[in-house]
């Protein structure tokens, strides 16, 4: 199965990822790895993650404060990286 990121999403990832590197050395890769291992996880197995709303599904990002909202179905479509303490259901425009 295939990750395609929608532009919002991938610009939420960078934006977090500066964050951490401004705040301690090593924080942003730190980041960056729980990231990747949190999008390895729904591709090998979307289905396993709460629906959020009818064909999106929400999976958390280890250690840091942020959840994957993602979209199933052939490929999966991340449309948002989203901080779990601001603005819930943001993203509701993108799916």
């Amino acid at each position: 199965m295939t990750v395609h990121w929608h532009p919002n999403a991938l610009a939420e990832a960078a934006a977090a990822a500066r964050f951490y590197r401004n705040k301690r050395q090593g924080l942003a890769q730190r980041f960056l790895n729980c990231l990747e291992e949190a999008v390895h996880r729904v591709e090998l197995h979307p289905h396993i993650y709460r629906e959020v709303e009818p064909g999106i599904r929400k999976c958390r990002v280890a250690t840091f404060p942020y959840a994957l909202i993602f979209r199933t179905g052939p490929d999966v479509q991340i449309v948002a990286m989203m901080h779990l303490r601001r603005q819930p259901g943001y993203w509701q425009e993108r799916t």
